[in-house]
């Protein structure tokens, strides 16, 4: 597994992470042994960086970080997020609020000081009030915290975050059906040492080239009850494409799958690709799935003119079909 450095944290963080929000439940029932097994092929493989949130399972998914994680030799660098909880979205946010929401990470984290908090898709209009990065610094004084970024839906909001010179990192939704971020947004982070953390490389799954037009999905799973934003943004669940016209333009990008890469890996891999980018966090349902989205970081780069088709491809045929903000 390389490692890449996460924006000016000084973190060297494996290319690729882990996304735990599935965790939480949010994608269908886990159980513990399929945790278990989720986080040992994680640090088998070499992964070393854990991105999570206090909403996920309602804080279960913080607290099998900590639980496993707390004893791990080297310590591994953990990120969680605020800001989308009950009481505090969309207009509850203070910096007591803020201050005991990590008070009560840090005790399902089992870590007396968190490596990374994420502003959680916040309203534009906090961000741009800028007062709760004050409120992110006092933590960063008070010794709660580490390092600060934020995880953002559209391009708008990761250029309001980016004006602090402060900022750490900016979790994006950034995979080969959102290419947007590419043409200002994520040259300006590299510009500005803003570690780029991809969200969805797989947009839900879609990507991994395993789904079909009747594919269904576990009524506790996101991916069956915000397939059309009815309860969060759109953008998050298969990168804001209606599911159908999503499985059908994975087909035309599995065609295009390079000999010796998955389509997921290949989708993976042209994420890493872009110099911006610090680490991608795929989620997992099982271990086998970790293992194969590990593999991604010791796969040669897509060639030059694979690179310029699939940017031909998003602006011809997909761009057109994402809903949502962007």
């Amino acid at each position: 597994m390389k490692t890449r450095t996460l924006g000016n944290t000084g973190f060297n963080i494996s290319e690729v992470g882990l996304g735990c929000w599935q965790l939480g439940g949010d994608f269908g029932p886990i159980t513990q042994s399929t945790v278990d097994g989720i986080f040992s092929a994680a640090l088998e493989a070499g992964i070393n960086f854990f991105d999570t949130a206090d909403v996920y399972g309602d804080g279960a998914s913080e607290r099998y970080v900590g639980e496993y994680l707390c004893n791990t030799i080297p310590e591994p660098i953990i990120a969680t997020k605020y800001g989308r909880a009950a009481g505090t979205y969309p207009d509850g946010y203070s910096l007591s609020d803020l201050r005991d929401s990590l008070k009560r990470a840090q005790d399902r984290l089992q870590r007396d000081q968190i490596d990374l908090i994420q502003l959680h898709c916040i309203p534009t209009e906090v961000m741009a009030r800028g007062e709760i990065f004050d409120w992110l610094r006092s933590m960063q004084q008070e010794k709660h915290v580490k390092f600060f970024g934020a995880s953002v839906e559209t391009v708008e909001e990761g250029l309001i975050c980016a004006q602090h010179d402060d900022l750490s990192s900016l979790q994006v939704i950034f995979n080969i059906f959102r290419q947007k971020l590419l043409d200002e947004l994520l040259p300006m982070a590299l510009e500005k040492n803003i570690g780029i953390i991809a969200r969805l490389p797989l947009a839900s799954g879609l990507l991994s080239g395993k789904f079909h037009a009747h594919t269904e999905f576990d009524k506790t799973d996101h991916r069956h009850f915000n397939q059309d934003g009815q309860m969060f943004n759109v953008g998050e669940t298969f990168a804001g494409i209606p599911f159908a016209k999503g499985v059908e333009l994975a087909e035309a990008i599995k065609n295009k799958t390079p000999e010796g890469y998955s389509t997921a890996q290949m989708a993976m891999r042209w994420i890493l690709d872009q110099p911006a980018v610090s680490t991608i966090i795929p989620g997992a349902s099982r271990a086998q799935q970790v293992t194969e989205n590990a593999k991604v970081s010791d796969l040669e780069p897509l060639p030059k003119a694979l690179h310029d088709d699939l940017r031909r491809f998003y602006s011809e045929s997909v761009a057109a079909h994402i809903r949502g903000a962007y």
